[in-house]
Formats: structure tokens, C-alpha cells, sequence
């Protein structure tokens, strides 16, 4: 039996389904090794039947992509650390204070109130656990940050990483549970202790490394924005970038080149081979060129931090490395799917991470699309044929990743093809002389005038950047766009590829199906948004409530002009929930919502001579009010109390309720409240 000899497309194919099932359906492991025994079995009990025969037999072949399957969902679940005994989440009484051991594995961009980390545990209360932890500390400016390998210990108890609040925001803790974080800590300078701070890991030595070449950097007179941009262009590092240069970068359809991908190794490849062609006039020279190389590649890969991005990419490129020297072809569908299988097998989540999906996305794009628009004009001259070329790849690559795009990010940056075509011809001349700029500042030979030049080059890029994503009008936003129309339009964009390859009917009945789909799902959504909701938003220290009426939602807050401009919460809901118009007016002091009657008492603490019944109480901006008396002169079905009130208010608050056997919904703690 040669099961080699089956196709490693379907191989990935029916790898990634059993990883999806196992991530969806949460099967036991005994139930997962049963079901890859019983397959295994058959399909020797097939080929002790069938013998010489058996690879031409179609069982062969279903039974083989069942095993595939099994294996995909082997390889998911024994990685899930919560079916270890001695994993956190297991111990008795998880909430109280303990003194836990933990070791740095990751450093996260900070926001405005701590620094994170992410780190596995080694102990608490000196019994042996494992597992990971969302690390938040205050920033201390008389001490320097974490490294990673460093060991710490604390005195404190560990904590739920919080679920949205409001609907169709973006969930963190579902995220982290990806990369099995399910708890976090909040820790100060003072209540921690490093005990170590040796390198015990590649990581810890690839960190090290980064942080020498950083000082070097800022020694040799590179600081800001460029310094930032040099550590995400060349070492994968992207916590330091500022948010206003970020969002540049995203708002122009550029930031592609700020994560490390296939762009960023490929042309890395093309330089390696370059610089170290003078090996093959030695004995052994092609064998030891390639193996230099791919190690190379993959060392450039753990200093980038292994993303799977950058790993992605480095294991595609690895396999086209080997093939050349090996002076074998290489076939880009079976290069892909060979880097998918050896990734997945080992990192099955990296399939769920978004990274993952629009690199590999954006590279079946370019090589399946790009070769189709090239041929629609011929170049005379080189200049015009290698932006022509840029210019294809560029749109190729939009039609890989643009439905998934919509779908996690909902906008659509119309001038991305002007901002690549300036960017990527010379992201080349950047990587190359960004490498040698490294080079020679660890060797401290790196003269002040190659500073200058190169810091003016990255000023430039972020300036053209800028300049680019300030042309509001061409970023489309807020649009929606669900999983099955991600479905439909990829589904749709096969089927266009395959008539023009093989001009069958069919594949022109797959198009034609795939867009009344996606008609059907225009139809259907609109039939959803047709629908009536009074919602009070959780926001912090404000009070926002909104009214919808089929596609339109009216809301009501005491925002100033500047939080509304950059709150997110109402811009997710019009988004999650399709709808087209949104207005804005200022709080009122009464609402009625179908048969419910809605009473806000605010501050001023107003609710006497009410004449009419009282459903709801809605208590914001912490009013000064005995609480007993408005249950008892309201009589209402729920008190319930936003985000801008006082959290001991609140907690008084919901003790009284207690008492009186009255519904208390405080936004805080269990979200938005919402009537339908």
C-alpha cells in the first residue's frame, strides 16, 4: 500500500475537516482513538482482501481520507492541555489568592493601563501545574519590561478573561483560548519576583537577540517610528507600533507588508541565494548552500516569533529551497499543501487564526488569478511590464483574501493597487538594506550617513502611507458580509478560474449557483434586519441605548463628539446586525418599547408621582436613591443598571434586589440588556 501516491492536496484537505470537526465538536480523546483504530483496521482488513488491487479500489481511497480525518482530530485534541490532570483549570478552588510559579513565553502589545504577557505556569503553591496565563502588570518606570524565559513568582489568584458586553464585539477570550490562555492575572511591580532570568529556549535566545540588535539600533541613532517600523519589517515585531501609523497601514490596504509573510521570505530567499552563490564552486557546494539557507529561513523565522504567518511562509519556502537544489520542479499547489500539512499536524489552531487563512489565501490568489489577468495585455517595454506584473499579483492577491477580509474586518481599502505598486518594488531595497543595517550595527561599523539614508526611506514610506489613507472617501467601512457569503463569492471565483481553464458548462452552472446564494443570503439578511430591539449598551462611565426598527437603530447617549467618533460598540452592532442607517439623539427620561414601559432614573434621582406602571428601571449615572422604595413605589419587572454608574452603587444595588426577589441586570457584569 503506497499511500503516498495520494494526492497531498486531498491529504490537507481531509486533515483541516478533521480539525474543524474536533474544534466544533469537542469528541473525547477515546472516542477520537477508537474511531482512527476501526479505520486503520479496515483498511488493512481492505488491502489483506484486496492486495495488489486495493489502490485502484475507491474504499481504498475513502478509508484513507477517514484516517486523515481521525488524524486531524487526533492531532487537535492532544494539544488541548485541559484534558491534563495537572493543568490550572483543574484545581478545586480556582479563585483564591496562590503563589504561583511562571515563566515568560510571549510579550503582547500593551494597552493604555499594562503591559501583557503571556506565560506558562510551572507551579502554584509548589504542586506542579501547567498551562498558559494572560499576564497584566502596571508599568513601572524604574523597571524594565519582562523578557521571555524569565521566571517570575507571584501571590495572587487568577481570574476570567472577560466575555463581550455588548453584541457582535469582538471576543478576546475566544481568541486567547486558541493559544489555550483561559485565565489571567493583574499583578504590580512590586508584588513580583524574578527568580530567573537565564535563557532556557530558542525563543528566550531569539528574544535576547532582539533586544541586542534593538539597542544597537537606538545606540547607532534610529528611534520612533522608524525604529518601530524596522522591528516589524525585518524582526516580525509589531507591539511597538504607534496606533495612528498602524491604522495608516490598514486603512491603505498596506499592512500585509508589516506582518512577515511570503513576500518578506521570499525576497529574503532570493538575497540568501544571491549572497551565498560562491559556495557552489567548492566540493559538496549545492548541498551546503541549501542547507545553509534553510537554516537561515528558519532561524529568521524563531526570531520573527514564529507566527504563522512567517511560518507559513519559511516552510513553503524551505520546500522550494530544497527542490531547487535538489534540481527537482516544484509544483506551487503541492508546495502549499505539503507546508499546510507539516504546519497543521504539528499546530493544528494555527488553522483557526486569521493570519494563517488570508497568507495561504492570498498566495492560492496570486498563483491561480494572476497569470489569467497578466495575459490580458502584453507589456512592450520592461518598466511597464514589471508594474503591469505588480499591479496583477496586487489585484490577484485582493481576490484571495477579499471575502474572508470583509468578513473579519468589514472594510475595503478602494486604493490598495496604488499603495502596492509603490510600495512593494522598493520593499526589496528595504528588506536588503535593512538586513545589512542590522549587520553592521552588531558589528558597531555602522556609519551615521547609512542611518540617515535609511531612516529617510522608512520616514518616506510612512509619509506616502499617510498620505494615501487619508483619502477617507476610497475606505469603504461597516460593511457586512457573513460566512456564507464568504462561501458563495469563493465558490464563485473557482468556478470563473476553472471555465477559463476548461471551458465546461458545469463550472459555469457552480457560478451561476453560487450567485443566486449569495442573492438568496441578501434576501435572507434583509429578512432578519426586519426586526424591533431596545438594547442599553455597556460602555464605561457613559450611558448609550438604542432602538431599532428594522434596518434603522436610533440611539440615544451623552457622548461628546470625540468618544463617539472612536466607539466602536455602535459601528459593531450595525454591522452584526446588518442594518443601514444609524441616528443619534440625547437621553430621555421615558421610553416605551412595544408593551414595556422603561423608566431611566438618573443622577437627580426623579421617579416620584410615576402614573403610569413600570416595567423596567434603568439606573444610570449613579443616582442617590434608596432602592427599597422605588421597588416598592415602582413595583417594576427588572432594575437595571448601565456601565455609568458606580460599582459599589451597583453592588448594593443588586443585594437589595436580592432580597426582594427582583430580576437585577447590572451591564457590567452580564452585558448588554436586551428587550426583542
Amino acid at each position: 500500500m503506497k499511500l503516498l501516491n495520494f494526492p497531498i492536496i486531498k491529504l490537507t484537505v481531509f486533515l483541516i475537516l478533521g480539525i474543524v470537526i474536533s474544534h466544533y465538536f469537542k469528541f473525547s480523546l477515546n472516542f477520537i482513538l477508537v474511531f482512527i483504530i476501526l479505520s486503520i483496521t479496515a483498511l488493512g482488513f481492505l488491502w489483506f482482501v484486496l492486495r495488489s488491487k486495493i489502490v485502484n479500489h475507491p474504499f481504498f481511497d475513502i478509508l484513507s481520507f477517514v484516517c486523515f480525518i481521525g488524524i486531524g482530530m487526533l492531532s487537535y485534541t492532544i494539544q488541548d492541555e485541559k484534558l491534563l490532570s495537572n493543568h490550572y483549570l483543574n484545581i478545586d478552588k480556582i479563585h483564591q489568592t496562590y503563589e504561583i510559579t511562571l515563566q515568560i513565553e510571549e510579550r503582547l502589545k500593551p494597552d493604555n493601563y499594562n503591559d501583557k504577557y503571556i506565560a506558562s505556569v510551572k507551579s502554584i503553591n509548589n504542586n506542579k501545574f501547567l498551562g498558559r496565563l494572560l499576564i497584566n502588570i502596571k508599568p513601572d518606570s524604574l523597571s524594565k519590561p519582562f523578557s521571555v524565559d524569565d521566571i517570575i513568582i507571584a501571590s495572587t489568584r487568577l481570574t476570567d478573561i472577560q466575555k463581550p458586553l455588548n453584541p457582535f464585539q469582538f471576543d478576546y477570550s475566544e481568541y486567547l483560548e486558541l493559544k489555550q490562555v483561559y485565565k489571567q492575572l493583574y499583578l504590580k511591580e512590586g508584588e513580583v519576583l524574578i527568580i530567573s532570568d537565564s535563557k532556557q529556549s530558542i525563543y528566550g535566545y531569539a528574544d535576547k537577540l532582539r533586544a541586542v540588535i534593538n539597542q544597537k539600533l537606538v545606540n547607532a541613532g534610529f528611534r520612533g517610528d522608524v525604529l518601530s517600523i524596522m522591528n516589524a519589517l525585518l524582526l516580525g515585531q509589531r507591539q511597538s507600533i504607534d496606533k495612528t501609523v498602524y491604522n495608516n497601514y490598514v486603512n491603505s490596504g498596506t499592512i500585509h507588508i508589516l506582518a512577515v509573510s511570503g513576500l518578506h521570505v521570499g525576497i529574503l530567499l532570493l538575497i540568501l541565494n544571491f549572497v551565498f552563490s560562491p559556495l557552489l564552486y567548492f566540493k559538496h557546494g549545492n548541498f551546503i548552500k541549501g542547507l545553509v539557507i534553510f537554516v537561515l529561513l528558519w532561524s529568521f523565522a524563531i526570531i520573527a516569533g514564529l507566527s504563522p504567518s512567517v511560518t507559513r511562509a519559511v516552510m513553503m519556502f524551505s520546500i522550494i529551497n530544497v527542490a531547487m537544489h535538489l534540481k527537482r520542479p516544484t509544483n506551487i499547489y503541492n508546495t502549499l499543501a505539503i507546508s499546510a500539512f507539516l504546519i497543521l499536524l504539528f499546530k493544528p489552531t494555527f488553522l483557526l487564526e486569521v493570519g494563517f487563512q488570508m497568507s495561504y489565501l492570498a498566495v492560492l490568489g496570486i498563483v491561480s488569478i494572476q497569470p489569467i489577468i497578466y495575459k490580458i495585455w502584453q507589456p512592450k517595454y520592461w518598466i511597464t511590464d514589471k508594474l503591469w506584473q505588480i499591479f496583477t499579483v496586487t489585484i490577484a492577491a485582493q481576490f484571495g483574501v477579499l471575502p474572508i477580509s470583509l468578513f473579519y474586518f468589514h472594510q475595503f481599502p478602494g486604493l490598495f493597487f496604488i499603495s502596492n505598486i509603490v510600495v512593494i518594488p522598493f520593499l526589496g531595497l528595504i528588506l536588503g538594506l535593512g538586513l545589512l543595517v542590522i549587520l553592521l550595527a552588531l558589528l558597531n561599523v555602522l556609519p551615521s550617513l547609512l542611518v540617515d539614508v535609511y531612516s529617510t526611506i522608512i520616514n518616506s514610506l510612512n509619509g506616502f502611507i499617510a498620505w494615501v489613507a487619508q483619502f477617507e472617501d476610497f475606505l469603504f467601512r461597516d460593511i457586512p458580509f457573513t460566512l456564507i457569503q464568504v462561501i458563495c463569492v469563493y465558490v464563485f471565483i473557482v468556478s470563473l478560474v476553472q471555465v477559463y481553464k476548461h471551458k465546461t458548462f458545469k463550472w459555469v452552472g457552480l457560478a451561476l449557483i453560487a450567485v443566486i446564494c449569495f442573492q438568496t443570503t441578501l434576501f435572507y439578511n434583509r429578512y432578519q434586519s426586519s426586526t424591533s430591539t431596545f438594547v442599553v449598551f455597556n460602555k464605561s462611565r457613559f450611558s448609550m441605548i438604542g432602538l431599532q426598527e428594522n434596518s434603522k437603530l436610533l440611539v440615544h447617549h451623552n457622548l461628546d463628539t470625540s468618544k463617539r467618533k472612536v466607539d466602536n460598540i455602535i459601528k459593531n452592532y450595525k454591522v452584526g446586525r446588518i442594518l443601514k442607517t444609524v441616528e443619534e439623539d440625547s437621553l430621555q427620561h421615558f421610553y416605551t418599547y412595544k408593551d414595556y414601559r422603561i423608566l431611566i432614573i438618573d443622577s437627580f434621582g426623579i421617579y416620584k408621582n410615576i402614573a403610569t406602571k413600570i416595567d423596567y428601571v434603568l439606573l444610570r449615572n449613579s443616582p442617590k436613591v434608596n432602592l427599597n422604595r422605588v421597588l416598592d413605589s415602582l413595583k417594576p419587572k427588572t432594575i437595571i443598571a448601565d456601565a455609568s454608574n458606580y460599582k459599589t452603587y451597583a453592588q448594593r444595588w443588586k443585594l437589595t434586589c436580592q432580597q426582594k426577589e427582583i430580576p437585577f441586570h447590572y451591564t457590567d457584569e452580564k452585558g448588554a440588556f436586551i428587550l426583542e
